[in-house]
């Protein structure tokens, strides 16, 4: 998955900071924000990419081997168990909806993010 210099693959934007994960948490006070921890090496990873790949809307991508530091920040914030790979939606700054491995399915994520607007 190749980045232009903005971070931008698609609708993924890269999440590789604390500052950019801080103004994820404000944006989710206007709309749900959907936050993905994707492992560049795991095949349940690689699937669940493929996934996201078919929503809609914009993914925050946290790229584990990249920003270790950013899902240790996510799991702190959310007290939500650190896994990879793991989607959570955020909205009003809490995380409402979860979910790892296999459970990741974008139908599954995009009647989350319906359920949070």
């Amino acid at each position: 998955m190749a980045m232009d210099d903005t971070g931008r693959s698609g609708q993924f934007v890269s999440v590789a900071s604390t500052d950019l994960l801080d103004e994820l948490f404000l944006r989710s006070h206007d709309s749900p924000v959907i936050l993905f921890k994707h492992s560049l090496t795991c095949p349940i990873s690689a699937a669940a990419n493929r996934e996201m790949q078919k929503l809609p809307h914009e993914v925050s991508l946290v790229v584990m081997q990249d920003s270790r530091d950013v899902s240790l920040e996510v799991e702190k914030r959310t007290a939500i168990r650190h896994e990879s790979p793991q989607v959570i939606i955020l909205r009003n700054g809490v995380a409402v909806w979860n979910a790892s491995h296999w459970k990741i399915k974008a139908d599954a994520v995009e009647r989350a993010v319906d359920q949070n607007k």
